[in-house]
């Protein structure tokens, strides 16, 4: 990297993480924990609150095979684990509603503090991290997943808790990693200009994206395509974090 820049922002899954982490592990966890959990922390107000969400969007939701589970379950069960099937369907379809991500986080919680689950890093990730606060850079996580996974994820890593290096975070309630206007919004909250940042993802769609708002990109290669070779879209690509030290705008 030869531009100047002021901050790093990081996507996770391909760029410091496996792929196969969320798919494999984080979200098979949560399927098998969330009727042990809802009925565990039933009297809990935060899970309630989000279990009457999923119940609202279950009775609004027009996919047949939505309106299939709702009429089979029972009318009145009298426990949070009511919505678990939905739930279930939820995650299966791959469905982002919020009220699921906040369910599968404090869940997921649960997991990183008894020591089930830990964030599997990239071996090249921690020491880039110490590298690049230490030459002035200003860090940023940017993914689909909540704030509240990239936190724990970090914070029960592999290489122990990082979350000391990164200044900002955030997900898509800043907007759509396929927006170019996310990646504005994401400059203005951290009060820099898109010439200062550098970008790094394995998503072709989110590095033309954060292109068009001006920002430097780079595609991660970490040689997880085993069928094809990568597709960088035609982007400068890095197998690692290794050696790539952008240079701080001062």
């Amino acid at each position: 990297m030869s531009a100047a820049v002021s901050h790093v922002l990081l996507d996770i899954e391909g760029t410091t993480c496996p792929i196969t982490f969320v798919s494999q592990t984080l979200f098979p966890y949560a399927s098998d924990q969330l009727d042990w959990f809802l009925n565990a922390r039933q009297e809990d107000p935060a899970v309630q609150t989000l279990v009457g969400q999923v119940e609202q969007a279950w009775r609004e939701d027009p996919d047949p095979a939505a309106r299939y589970l709702l009429q089979a379950a029972p009318a009145a069960a009298g426990t949070s684990s009511r919505v678990v099937p939905y739930l279930h369907y939820l995650i299966r379809s791959d469905r982002k509603l919020a009220a699921l991500k906040d369910l599968q986080g404090m869940v997921w919680e649960e997991g990183y503090r008894r020591g089930v689950l830990q964030g599997p890093l990239y071996p090249d990730v921690p020491p880039a991290l110490r590298r690049w606060r230490a030459a002035g850079l200003q860090l940023a996580v940017y993914s689909s997943g909540s704030v509240k996974a990239q936190q724990l994820l970090y914070r029960y890593s592999n290489a122990g808790d990082l979350r000391r290096f990164f200044q900002f975070w955030f997900d898509t309630r800043i907007g759509s990693k396929l927006e170019a206007k996310s990646y504005n919004r994401i400059a203005e909250s951290m009060e820099a200009e898109t010439t200062g940042l550098l970008f790094i993802s394995d998503s072709v769609g989110e590095l033309k994206a954060a292109q068009a708002s001006g920002l430097s990109v780079l595609f991660s290669d970490r040689g997880e395509c085993l069928d094809t070779p990568a597709d960088s879209g035609g982007f400068p690509s890095i197998t690692s974090f290794d050696g790539l030290d952008p240079q701080p705008d001062r």
